[in-house]
């Protein structure tokens, strides 16, 4: 047996006693003990989701390995590969679902500029920062990050919004109003949010809606 071989024997045998170890050491047979391992898969993979979140969260894309997500999460190393593939599909998967944007931007056309205000609004005044943003600070400056960023960018901003306009250049306009929620990330980082969080926020709200509003509205013909 070769080298590579006998890594991928060893790797395969890992992950099947993992799997074992997930549908509660076998025996028994009947419905339950046939619905057990789903459960399982279910609850592992979102413990491993959570490690990754709070690990990315305390030290950056870079400062985190799949060794320290699997201790964190008490899974198996092959078992966080299974479910992921990588550290940075781990990493996009956490991104996406810690975000809210999608929600947010579905509903009532009409609703949307107030709607993206108000959520604005929401995470300026999280003290110490969303799990999100504490993985973007942390991380934003890795080459493999940027990738994810420009696909999360895309599925979950841009094309959402895009759907929800009517009439000419709606990628253009998403594309607009796409620089005003993620322009939050750099102030946030560089300048801080004290002062933002010290205005009212109503006065907020409505100034944002307004900038929302303009950004998404249809070119004015002849202009």
């Amino acid at each position: 047996m070769t080298g590579r071989q006998d890594v991928v024997m060893r790797l395969k045998g890992e992950t099947e006693r993992a799997t074992a170890g997930e549908a509660g050491g076998g025996g028994g047979g009947g419905g339950a003990a046939a619905r057990r391992p789903k459960r399982d898969r279910e609850a592992t993979r979102r413990r491993i989701l959570d490690a990754a979140r709070d690990l990315f969260g305390e030290h950056g894309y870079d400062g985190v390995t799949v060794r320290m997500i699997a201790a964190r999460s008490e899974a198996n190393m092959a078992l966080v590969n299974r479910y992921f593939g990588s550290k940075a599909a781990l990493f996009g998967e956490v991104l996406a679902g810690e975000s809210v944007l999608r929600e947010v931007i579905a509903g009532d056309p009409a609703g949307l500029p107030r709607r993206l205000a108000e959520h604005f609004v929401r995470q300026t005044d999280r003290r110490g920062g969303t799990p999100m943003s504490r993985m973007l600070d942390r991380s934003a400056g890795h080459p493999e990050v940027k990738e994810i960023l420009l696909h999360h960018l895309e599925d979950v901003i841009v094309e959402p919004l895009v759907a929800q306009l009517d009439g000419p250049d709606a990628r253009a306009r998403a594309l607009l109003a796409s620089t005003i929620i993620m322009g939050g990330g750099p102030v946030r980082r560089l300048l801080g949010l004290n002062d933002l969080r010290a205005a009212d926020p109503a006065e907020l709200t409505d100034r944002l809606t307004a900038m929302f509003t303009a950004a998404l509205a249809p070119t004015t013909p002849g202009r």
